[in-house]
């Protein structure tokens, strides 16, 4: 798994940059980027949502590489401080994961998490 960017809040995975790229490339629409939330609710109190969109918010934190964005929110930030954004493909399915270090435990969907 690479860095995005050296010092940046959060980092993403080479295979998420990957798979983001991919999905940009399909939808033929260069201005979709990932986007990171981190809401109350789920089954360990917080949890995470990704969605593509081309909207971009003046509180945006955004890790770029070759023209692919993840980008999250001033508020969803605190909670993904030195996290990072993942895509795994498995027996399960393929998804983005977050492997953060501030969350306490987390459900074993891997979806929801506690601090």
């Amino acid at each position: 798994m690479g860095e995005a960017t050296l010092g940046a809040p959060f980092t993403v995975s080479d295979r998420a940059f990957t798979r983001v790229r991919g999905i940009i490339d399909q939808e033929h629409d260069n201005d979709l980027q990932l986007r990171i939330t981190v809401s109350g609710g789920g089954c360990s109190g917080f949890q995470y949502g990704f969605n593509l969109d081309g909207e971009r918010q003046p509180d945006d934190v955004a890790v770029e590489r070759d023209g692919v964005r993840v980008v999250v929110d001033g508020m969803s930030l605190l909670y993904l401080m030195g996290a990072e954004v993942d895509f795994v493909e498995d027996l399960t399915g393929s998804y983005f994961c977050i492997q953060n270090p501030n969350a306490a435990s987390s459900c074993g969907c891997g979806n929801s998490f506690s601090i």
